[in-house]
């Protein structure tokens, strides 16, 4: 079964929907069965009244920039049609849900989530799989090893993108390598027979100090899978066929 996911920001007038600000950008991108599609929608949008000074810090869109732009009711039904049967992850989802429900509202539509197979909280999400710690974007991006140094100004096409990335690194369990052999096929299964170093190929030993990092680091993986690291599974199967840590060359 093909899962269809769809990541949404939004940037906004200001920070509350009750005190009538409304949305000037939304981005989207498409995720099918965990692969980026290369599908996104972005659009600009005149949100027809003064922007706070707090958002446009954080944006820098203006309302002399946004004038000529449409309206969210000129492209309503092109949202809604992108996002139609889509489980939608959005980051802090009860924000911009919020905002999305207030435009639909005005036009007398039905709330956002009628519209969609569901909406997944990537924030609370986050919380939960690193509790006391900072779940920002920027610091998501930082864990995951992510970069967002172009990242200047919030901008809800940027925003989505490093959300999808961070999403698919999120939710990237260990098992995932041994699913991309293919098959009934396990990573160790393929190991089985297998003549270590390839033909050709020279390996240079690890150093000890190298060797003491290595298993820092699978020791780190394990911790944030909560489960054995996926090369901790495999380095037996590889042992056996005759080959351990080391460098190619």
């Amino acid at each position: 079964m093909t899962l269809r996911q769809v990541v949404l920001d939004t940037e906004t007038t200001g920070l509350s929907a009750e005190d009538g600000h409304r949305i000037v950008e939304i981005g989207c991108i498409e995720i099918v069965d965990r692969r980026l599609t290369g599908r996104s929608l972005h659009l600009y949008l005149n949100p027809e009244r003064e922007i706070d000074a707090g958002a446009l810090a954080v944006h820098g869109l203006t309302l002399e920039r946004l004038q000529s732009e449409p309206c969210f009711g000129d492209v309503a039904d092109r949202v809604l049609d992108f996002l139609a049967d889509a489980e939608v992850l959005i980051h802090n989802a009860p924000f911009d849900l919020g905002f999305l429900d207030a435009e639909l509202g005005r036009l007398r539509r039905p709330p956002f989530g009628s519209s969609v197979a569901g909406v997944v909280d990537t924030l609370a999400m986050a919380r939960e799989l690193h509790p006391g710690k900072r779940n920002s974007l920027d610091a998501l991006c930082e864990r995951y090893a992510i970069s967002n140094a172009h990242r200047k100004l919030h901008g809800a096409l940027l925003d989505a993108e490093l959300l999808a990335d961070v999403y698919l690194a999120m939710t990237r369990g260990q098992d995932s390598l041994e699913m991309a052999i293919g098959g009934d096929i396990t990573a160790v299964d393929a190991l089985s027979g297998v003549s270590w170093p390839p033909s050709g190929l020279r390996v240079l030993a690890a150093q000890p100090a190298e060797l003491v990092e290595h298993q820092a680091t699978l020791e780190a993986i394990s911790r944030e899978a909560k489960g054995l690291a996926l090369w901790a599974r495999l380095e037996p199967a590889a042992t056996e066929a005759g080959g351990g840590s080391g460098h190619f060359d």
